[in-house]
């Protein structure tokens, strides 16, 4: 993937993820309306089930209920705060330095034993989310 490919993608996902996170926020619908097509053909939570609001309820400082409706919810914050100020810095100074480490990052990944704890983190996450019912 090229560097512009690579900022692009990752701003307009990060762009969507606030509109979505503003939308939830201030909209006046029912908490039961599901966007999840797992759930919704399954019944059963995909492991990032919860995830808009456990960043919803970190939004509120509400860390410890967030981090217990799912964990992913602090890394998909943090992603949303970081990379856009980190890739629009890049852009600025005309530099690459989110590009070299998320290709050090991806080449790190790829590594079979840090691939499968990963695996592992997803599954656990998952059976934690069937567990609560989510």
């Amino acid at each position: 993937m090229t560097r512009n490919k690579l900022y692009s993608l990752l701003l307009i996902a990060c762009f969507a993820g606030f509109i979505y996170l503003f939308y939830r926020q201030y909209s006046s619908q029912n908490e039961t309306l599901r966007f999840c097509i797992i759930k919704n053909v399954t019944g059963y939570p995909c492991p990032s089930c919860g995830t808009t609001r456990a960043v919803r309820l970190l939004l509120q400082g509400r860390i410890k209920e967030s981090i217990l409706l799912n964990p992913f919810g602090i890394i998909v914050a943090i992603i949303m705060t970081v990379f856009p100020i980190w890739v629009l810095t890049d852009i600025i100074l005309k530099k690459e330095t989110f590009f070299r480490w998320y290709k050090k990052i991806e080449a790190t990944i790829r590594k079979p034993w840090l691939a499968v704890i990963l695996i592992a983190l997803v599954l656990l996450n998952w059976i934690w989310n069937i567990y609560k019912h989510l």
